[in-house]
């Protein structure tokens, strides 16, 4: 069968490659800990699966409206007050079965053949592939580790060009746990106003956060028609196999991307919205003792990385993974991360599965307990030792 052109530019997310392997390993009886899947290990918060099964006992199981139910998008404009200080209409809120949809929506209608994309590196990679799978120029933004995985504004306007025509930022980041400061979101408000350009805005972790506070470039001057705010449940309730996501941008925009979502999805599940509508404006105790608990994970294993043989991590300020450099190990980090899941059993992420400049690197997730982290490390200790 020969399929269409476009597939070879698609690619793909690691992460759930690496943990088909770490299952077929379990399947043969051996021990993995996982630390390379980005999923909070924690379950949904019991109000929000109790809003969830109410919703389907009460008959919720038809089709909705593509953009969401008015009481979700009520919801979204509320939260996006609270978190950005920024006004919005229900009309610029899009309901999609998980964040990602918004970020493929929103590049598919807006970007073509010859456009320019920028997007940071190391980064998610879902970024680069949809960007080319469009037929458009991914250009990659490097992140510094000596800059917190934060980059230099004269890198960023050295990259923009008339064919510009979206810059793709993500804070707290995945994969590095970086996040950009006030400075620098001021910094690429400035560039995306003088030169209208678009910004996606990807924010899914912006309530897991240890130093700092989050910002939000809808909230500067002048943004809120130039931003498309990508931000979803997934993370911060715990709610990775609902699938639940939304995007806020200009209106003009969001009926283009409610038109895609009619062509693909036709809608978001309404039992799943209605859990959305508790997780927002229910009591917020329990994630926030999950992030009490990832701050404790984030002491251990940064701890015990910084005492492995030729490994160094600086510290995560937001997200759940760390990206300890290992470009002292003699071997390459694809080559160390196959070594790690087949000789130790301990699933983790070569940085390369995130962008050429994430070569040297591997990223770890301590969404998993304190003793699966400090087993893991020994783990790895005795893989290093070996070679």
């Amino acid at each position: 069968m020969k399929l269409a052109d476009r597939m070879s530019r698609l690619g793909t997310e690691t992460a759930f490659e690496v943990l088909a392997k770490a299952k077929a390993l379990e399947a043969q009886g051996k021990n993995v800990i996982h630390l390379e899947i980005g999923e909070p290990d924690f379950n949904t918060p019991n109000n929000i699966v109790e809003a969830g099964v109410r919703s389907l006992r009460n008959g919720r199981t038809h089709y909705t409206p593509a953009a969401g139910i008015p009481e979700l998008r009520n919801a979204i404009v509320q939260d996006v007050k609270r978190w950005r200080g920024v006004e919005t209409t229900p009309e610029r809120c899009v309901v999609t079965p998980g964040a990602k949809p918004i970020m493929y929506f929103v590049i598919i209608a807006m970007v073509q053949e010859g456009d320019e994309v920028i997007y940071p590196n190391p980064g998610f990679p879902i970024y680069e592939s949809v960007i080319e799978f469009a037929g458009a120029k991914a250009v990659p933004l490097p992140l510094k580790e000596e800059k917190g995985f934060s980059f230099d504004i004269e890198d960023l306007k050295a990259l923009v060009t008339d064919k510009t025509k979206l810059i793709i930022i993500n804070t707290p980041a995945n994969p590095t746990g970086g996040i950009l400061s006030k400075n620098d979101i001021k910094a690429i408000a400035d560039i995306a106003r003088e030169r209208n350009i678009m910004v996606l805005s990807d924010e899914v972790y912006k309530n897991i956060i240890y130093d700092g506070e989050h910002a939000s470039i809808m909230a500067e001057p002048g943004m809120e028609d130039l931003t498309i705010l990508l931000d979803g449940f997934s993370k911060t309730y715990s709610m990775t196999g609902w699938r639940l996501g939304f995007g806020v941008m200009k209106e003009e925009l969001a009926q283009r991307v409610v038109q895609l979502m009619i062509n693909s999805n036709s809608c978001t599940a309404t039992f799943v919205q209605d859990a959305g509508v508790e997780a927002l404006t229910g009591p917020q105790e329990e994630c926030d003792k999950m992030v009490q608990e990832f701050a404790k994970r984030r002491e251990v294993i940064v701890k015990g990385l910084n005492e492995l043989p030729g490994v160094s991590c600086i510290m995560p300020k937001g997200a759940f993974y760390v990206f300890p450099n290992v470009s002292k190990v003699p071997i390459s980090s694809r080559e160390l991360a196959a070594r790690i899941l087949n000789e130790g059993h301990v699933a983790v992420l070569s940085g390369t599965a995130f962008g050429k400049y994430g070569d040297g690197y591997l990223r770890l997730s301590y969404a998993n307990s304190i003793a699966n982290i400090e087993e893991g490390l020994n783990r790895i200790y005795k893989v290093l030792k070996s070679i």
